[in-house]
Protein backbone atom coordinates (compact mmCIF):
# COMPACT_ATOMS: atom_id res chain seq x y z
CA UNK A 1 0.00 0.00 0.00
CA UNK A 2 2.85 2.36 0.83
CA UNK A 3 4.49 1.53 -2.49
CA UNK A 4 1.26 2.44 -4.28
CA UNK A 5 1.55 5.91 -2.84
CA UNK A 6 -1.62 5.72 -0.75
CA UNK A 7 0.12 7.49 2.11
CA UNK A 8 -2.91 8.98 3.80
CA UNK A 9 -4.81 5.70 3.89
CA UNK A 10 -1.74 3.86 5.17
CA UNK A 11 -1.38 6.33 8.03
CA UNK A 12 -5.04 5.92 8.99
CA UNK A 13 -4.60 2.14 9.06
CA UNK A 14 -1.55 2.41 11.31
CA UNK A 15 -3.41 4.74 13.67
CA UNK A 16 -6.42 2.43 13.73
CA UNK A 17 -4.24 -0.60 14.49
CA UNK A 18 -2.56 1.22 17.38
CA UNK A 19 -5.88 2.47 18.69
CA UNK A 20 -7.07 -1.14 18.83
CA UNK A 21 -3.81 -2.29 20.44
CA UNK A 22 -1.40 0.48 21.59
CA UNK A 23 1.23 -2.14 22.45
CA UNK A 24 1.30 -3.80 19.00
CA UNK A 25 5.09 -3.81 18.50
CA UNK A 26 5.06 -4.65 14.79
CA UNK A 27 2.60 -1.84 14.08
CA UNK A 28 4.72 0.61 16.09
CA UNK A 29 7.85 -0.37 14.20
CA UNK A 30 6.23 -0.29 10.77
CA UNK A 31 4.58 3.04 11.53
CA UNK A 32 8.04 4.27 12.55
CA UNK A 33 9.44 3.26 9.17
CA UNK A 34 6.49 4.94 7.47
CA UNK A 35 7.14 8.12 9.50
CA UNK A 36 10.80 8.09 8.46
CA UNK A 37 9.74 7.95 4.83
CA UNK A 38 7.50 10.94 5.56
CA UNK A 39 10.56 12.76 6.98
CA UNK A 40 9.04 12.85 10.49
CA UNK A 41 12.14 11.65 12.32
CA UNK A 42 10.94 12.68 15.78
CA UNK A 43 7.69 10.71 15.39
CA UNK A 44 9.62 7.70 14.04
CA UNK A 45 12.06 7.76 16.95
CA UNK A 46 9.20 7.99 19.44
CA UNK A 47 7.51 4.95 17.88
CA UNK A 48 10.72 2.89 17.93
CA UNK A 49 11.31 3.95 21.53
CA UNK A 50 7.82 2.85 22.53
CA UNK A 51 8.25 -0.47 20.71
CA UNK A 52 11.49 -1.09 22.62
CA UNK A 53 9.82 -0.24 25.93
CA UNK A 54 7.41 -3.10 25.23
CA UNK A 55 9.90 -5.45 23.54
CA UNK A 56 13.48 -4.39 24.45
CA UNK A 57 15.15 -6.93 22.13
CA UNK A 58 13.09 -6.35 19.01
CA UNK A 59 15.76 -6.39 16.29
CA UNK A 60 13.98 -4.17 13.76
CA UNK A 61 13.18 -1.53 16.38
CA UNK A 62 16.76 -1.62 17.75
CA UNK A 63 18.31 -1.13 14.31
CA UNK A 64 15.85 1.63 13.44
CA UNK A 65 16.35 3.44 16.76
CA UNK A 66 20.12 3.40 16.28
CA UNK A 67 19.49 5.25 13.05
CA UNK A 68 17.05 7.88 14.34
CA UNK A 69 18.40 8.64 17.83
CA UNK A 70 21.44 10.72 16.75
CA UNK A 71 19.27 12.60 14.26
CA UNK A 72 16.70 13.44 16.92
CA UNK A 73 19.39 14.54 19.38
CA UNK A 74 20.77 16.87 16.70
CA UNK A 75 17.28 18.30 16.05
CA UNK A 76 16.74 18.92 19.78
CA UNK A 77 20.12 20.60 20.22
CA UNK A 78 19.49 22.79 17.19
CA UNK A 79 16.21 23.93 18.74
CA UNK A 80 17.99 24.74 22.02
CA UNK A 81 20.50 26.82 20.05
CA UNK A 82 17.68 28.80 18.43
CA UNK A 83 16.17 29.43 21.87
CA UNK A 84 19.55 30.52 23.27
CA UNK A 85 19.93 33.00 20.43
CA UNK A 86 16.54 34.53 21.21
CA UNK A 87 17.35 34.68 24.93
CA UNK A 88 20.47 36.70 24.12
CA UNK A 89 18.35 39.12 22.09
CA UNK A 90 15.90 39.56 24.96
CA UNK A 91 18.74 40.05 27.44
CA UNK A 92 20.11 42.81 25.22
CA UNK A 93 16.98 44.92 25.73
CA UNK A 94 17.77 47.82 28.10
CA UNK A 95 16.53 47.15 31.60
CA UNK A 96 14.34 50.23 31.67
CA UNK A 97 12.55 49.46 28.40
CA UNK A 98 8.92 50.42 29.06
CA UNK A 99 7.49 48.07 26.42
CA UNK A 100 9.27 45.10 27.94
CA UNK A 101 8.09 45.95 31.41
CA UNK A 102 4.49 46.35 30.21
CA UNK A 103 4.46 42.99 28.46
CA UNK A 104 6.05 41.27 31.48
CA UNK A 105 3.44 42.79 33.78
CA UNK A 106 0.66 41.69 31.42
CA UNK A 107 2.13 38.19 31.20
CA UNK A 108 1.84 37.97 34.99
CA UNK A 109 -1.95 37.96 34.81
CA UNK A 110 -1.91 35.65 31.81
CA UNK A 111 0.28 33.17 33.66
CA UNK A 112 -2.09 33.00 36.62
CA UNK A 113 -5.07 32.71 34.29
CA UNK A 114 -3.64 29.81 32.29
CA UNK A 115 -2.03 27.92 35.18
CA UNK A 116 -5.35 27.72 37.05
CA UNK A 117 -7.49 27.35 33.91
CA UNK A 118 -5.48 24.33 32.75
CA UNK A 119 -6.74 22.60 35.89
CA UNK A 120 -10.36 23.61 35.39
CA UNK A 121 -10.69 27.05 36.98
CA UNK A 122 -13.43 29.00 35.16
CA UNK A 123 -12.47 32.58 36.10
CA UNK A 124 -11.82 34.89 33.15
CA UNK A 125 -8.63 36.89 32.67
CA UNK A 126 -10.52 40.11 33.51
CA UNK A 127 -11.90 38.58 36.72
CA UNK A 128 -8.43 37.43 37.77
CA UNK A 129 -7.04 40.90 37.17
CA UNK A 130 -9.91 42.37 39.24
CA UNK A 131 -9.21 40.01 42.18
CA UNK A 132 -5.48 40.79 42.25
CA UNK A 133 -5.75 44.53 41.71
CA UNK A 134 -8.71 45.30 43.99
CA UNK A 135 -8.54 42.45 46.54
CA UNK A 136 -12.33 42.22 46.17
CA UNK A 137 -14.23 39.06 45.32
CA UNK A 138 -16.08 38.62 42.03
CA UNK A 139 -19.81 38.26 42.78
CA UNK A 140 -21.42 35.01 41.72
CA UNK A 141 -18.12 33.17 41.27
CA UNK A 142 -16.76 30.26 43.27
CA UNK A 143 -14.78 31.41 46.31
CA UNK A 144 -12.54 28.36 45.97
CA UNK A 145 -11.59 29.38 42.44
CA UNK A 146 -10.91 32.93 43.58
CA UNK A 147 -8.77 31.63 46.44
CA UNK A 148 -6.75 29.62 43.91
CA UNK A 149 -5.89 32.90 42.19
CA UNK A 150 -4.92 34.59 45.47
CA UNK A 151 -2.73 31.59 46.31
CA UNK A 152 -0.94 31.74 42.96
CA UNK A 153 -0.38 35.47 43.40
CA UNK A 154 1.17 34.88 46.85
CA UNK A 155 3.35 32.01 45.62
CA UNK A 156 4.62 33.97 42.61
CA UNK A 157 5.59 36.91 44.82
CA UNK A 158 7.46 34.53 47.12
CA UNK A 159 9.36 32.95 44.22
CA UNK A 160 10.27 36.33 42.78
CA UNK A 161 11.37 38.10 45.95
CA UNK A 162 12.86 35.25 48.00
CA UNK A 163 14.08 32.39 45.82
CA UNK A 164 15.17 33.94 42.54
CA UNK A 165 18.63 35.01 43.71
CA UNK A 166 19.41 31.70 45.43
CA UNK A 167 20.77 29.72 42.46
CA UNK A 168 21.69 26.15 43.29
CA UNK A 169 20.24 26.21 46.78
CA UNK A 170 16.57 25.25 46.50
CA UNK A 171 15.67 23.38 49.67
CA UNK A 172 12.82 21.09 50.62
CA UNK A 173 11.35 23.80 52.91
CA UNK A 174 11.40 26.14 49.88
CA UNK A 175 9.28 23.72 47.84
CA UNK A 176 6.92 23.25 50.78
CA UNK A 177 6.65 27.02 51.20
CA UNK A 178 5.76 27.48 47.53
CA UNK A 179 3.03 24.88 47.94
CA UNK A 180 1.83 26.37 51.22
CA UNK A 181 1.15 29.63 49.43
CA UNK A 182 -0.33 27.96 46.34
CA UNK A 183 -2.87 25.99 48.39
CA UNK A 184 -2.99 28.03 51.59
CA UNK A 185 -6.11 30.04 50.71
CA UNK A 186 -8.02 26.99 49.48
CA UNK A 187 -6.92 24.36 52.00
CA UNK A 188 -4.65 25.78 54.72
CA UNK A 189 -4.47 22.40 56.45
CA UNK A 190 -2.94 20.62 53.43
CA UNK A 191 -0.90 23.58 52.19
CA UNK A 192 2.82 22.89 52.61
CA UNK A 193 2.25 19.34 53.84
CA UNK A 194 2.97 16.01 52.15
CA UNK A 195 -0.04 13.84 51.39
CA UNK A 196 -0.82 10.99 53.77
CA UNK A 197 -3.05 9.03 51.37
CA UNK A 198 -2.48 7.19 48.11
CA UNK A 199 -3.54 9.09 45.01
CA UNK A 200 -4.04 8.06 41.39
CA UNK A 201 -3.42 10.33 38.40
CA UNK A 202 -4.93 8.77 35.29
CA UNK A 203 -2.93 5.60 34.63
CA UNK A 204 -0.08 6.84 36.83
CA UNK A 205 0.22 5.56 40.40
CA UNK A 206 2.48 7.97 42.34
CA UNK A 207 4.70 6.69 45.17
CA UNK A 208 3.13 5.43 48.38
CA UNK A 209 2.73 8.17 51.03
CA UNK A 210 5.43 6.58 53.20
CA UNK A 211 7.93 7.03 50.35
CA UNK A 212 7.08 10.62 49.47
CA UNK A 213 9.45 12.42 51.85
CA UNK A 214 12.40 10.21 50.86
CA UNK A 215 11.75 10.77 47.16
CA UNK A 216 11.35 14.51 47.69
CA UNK A 217 14.69 14.68 49.51
CA UNK A 218 16.29 12.88 46.56
CA UNK A 219 14.50 15.25 44.18
CA UNK A 220 15.84 18.35 45.95
CA UNK A 221 19.33 16.83 46.02
CA UNK A 222 19.09 16.34 42.26
CA UNK A 223 17.90 19.94 41.66
CA UNK A 224 21.00 21.28 43.39
CA UNK A 225 23.41 18.81 41.76
CA UNK A 226 26.06 19.71 39.21
CA UNK A 227 24.54 17.16 36.82
CA UNK A 228 21.17 18.93 36.85
CA UNK A 229 22.60 22.43 36.63
CA UNK A 230 24.85 21.29 33.78
CA UNK A 231 21.81 20.56 31.61
CA UNK A 232 20.41 23.08 29.17
CA UNK A 233 18.13 25.37 31.26
CA UNK A 234 14.99 24.35 29.34
CA UNK A 235 15.74 20.66 29.79
CA UNK A 236 16.58 21.20 33.48
CA UNK A 237 13.35 23.13 34.09
CA UNK A 238 11.21 20.59 32.21
CA UNK A 239 12.72 17.64 34.07
CA UNK A 240 12.23 19.37 37.43
CA UNK A 241 8.57 19.94 36.55
CA UNK A 242 8.12 16.33 35.45
CA UNK A 243 9.92 14.77 38.41
CA UNK A 244 7.82 16.74 40.90
CA UNK A 245 4.47 15.87 39.33
CA UNK A 246 5.62 12.24 39.03
CA UNK A 247 6.14 12.08 42.81
CA UNK A 248 2.87 14.00 43.26
CA UNK A 249 3.76 14.80 46.88
CA UNK A 250 0.66 16.82 47.71
CA UNK A 251 -3.07 16.17 47.85
CA UNK A 252 -3.68 19.11 45.50
CA UNK A 253 -1.70 21.88 43.81
CA UNK A 254 1.04 19.64 42.39
CA UNK A 255 0.78 21.05 38.86
CA UNK A 256 0.75 24.69 39.94
CA UNK A 257 3.72 24.12 42.25
CA UNK A 258 5.63 22.27 39.52
CA UNK A 259 5.06 25.03 36.99
CA UNK A 260 6.28 27.64 39.47
CA UNK A 261 9.40 25.60 40.21
CA UNK A 262 9.99 25.21 36.47
CA UNK A 263 9.80 28.99 36.00
CA UNK A 264 12.10 29.59 38.98
CA UNK A 265 14.78 27.46 37.29
CA UNK A 266 14.30 29.25 33.98
CA UNK A 267 14.48 32.71 35.56
CA UNK A 268 17.60 31.79 37.53
CA UNK A 269 19.22 30.98 34.18
CA UNK A 270 18.19 34.36 32.73
CA UNK A 271 15.16 33.09 30.82
CA UNK A 272 11.72 34.68 31.06
CA UNK A 273 8.97 32.80 32.92
CA UNK A 274 6.86 30.81 30.50
CA UNK A 275 3.18 29.95 30.32
CA UNK A 276 1.59 26.67 29.31
CA UNK A 277 -1.67 27.88 27.84
CA UNK A 278 -5.00 26.27 28.65
CA UNK A 279 -5.41 25.56 24.91
CA UNK A 280 -2.38 23.28 25.26
CA UNK A 281 -4.00 21.26 28.04
CA UNK A 282 -4.46 18.07 25.99
CA UNK A 283 -0.93 18.25 24.58
CA UNK A 284 0.48 18.99 28.06
CA UNK A 285 -1.19 16.04 29.78
CA UNK A 286 -0.43 13.71 26.87
CA UNK A 287 3.27 14.62 27.06
CA UNK A 288 3.22 13.85 30.79
CA UNK A 289 1.59 10.49 30.10
CA UNK A 290 4.24 9.68 27.49
CA UNK A 291 6.91 10.62 30.03
CA UNK A 292 5.35 8.24 32.54
CA UNK A 293 5.67 5.53 29.88
CA UNK A 294 9.41 6.18 29.70
CA UNK A 295 10.01 8.92 27.10
CA UNK A 296 10.31 12.37 28.64
CA UNK A 297 11.59 14.03 25.45
CA UNK A 298 8.14 15.07 24.11
CA UNK A 299 7.53 16.90 27.38
CA UNK A 300 10.90 18.67 27.15
CA UNK A 301 10.05 19.68 23.58
CA UNK A 302 6.70 21.09 24.71
CA UNK A 303 8.41 23.23 27.35
CA UNK A 304 10.96 24.32 24.74
CA UNK A 305 8.12 25.31 22.40
CA UNK A 306 6.46 27.33 25.18
CA UNK A 307 9.81 28.99 25.91
CA UNK A 308 10.27 30.01 22.29
CA UNK A 309 6.69 31.35 22.15
CA UNK A 310 7.37 33.55 25.18
CA UNK A 311 10.64 34.83 23.72
CA UNK A 312 8.98 35.61 20.40
CA UNK A 313 6.26 37.54 22.22
CA UNK A 314 8.83 39.62 24.13
CA UNK A 315 10.86 40.36 21.01
CA UNK A 316 7.77 41.30 19.01
CA UNK A 317 6.56 43.62 21.78
CA UNK A 318 9.90 45.42 21.94
CA UNK A 319 10.88 45.69 18.28
CA UNK A 320 11.77 49.38 18.73
CA UNK A 321 14.65 48.69 21.11
CA UNK A 322 18.32 48.86 20.11
CA UNK A 323 20.39 45.67 20.12
CA UNK A 324 23.72 47.51 20.15
CA UNK A 325 24.65 46.70 23.74
CA UNK A 326 24.20 43.62 25.86
CA UNK A 327 22.96 44.24 29.38
CA UNK A 328 22.76 41.14 31.57
CA UNK A 329 19.90 41.37 34.03
CA UNK A 330 17.55 38.86 35.67
CA UNK A 331 14.11 38.46 34.13
CA UNK A 332 11.58 38.38 36.93
CA UNK A 333 7.88 37.71 37.15
CA UNK A 334 6.75 41.28 37.69
CA UNK A 335 3.78 41.55 39.99
CA UNK A 336 1.48 44.41 40.94
CA UNK A 337 2.62 46.45 43.90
Amino acid sequence: MKRQGKREKAQKLFLHALKMDPDYVDALTEFGLFSEEEKDIIQADYLYSKALTISPHNKKALVSRDRTLPLVEEIDQRFFSIIDSKVRKVLSIPKGNSALRRVMEESYYHHIYHTVAIEGNTLTLAEIRHIIETRYAVPGKSLEEQNEVIGMHAAMKYVNTTLLSRIGSVSLPDVLEIHRRVLGYVDPVEGGRFRTTQVFVGHHVPPHPRDVEKQMLEFVQWINSEDAMGLHPVEFAALAHYKLVYIHPFVDGNGRTSRLLMNLILMQAGYPPITIRKEQRAEYYHALEVANEGDVRPFIRLIAKCTETTLDMLLFATTEHSLNRLMQWPLRIYYPR
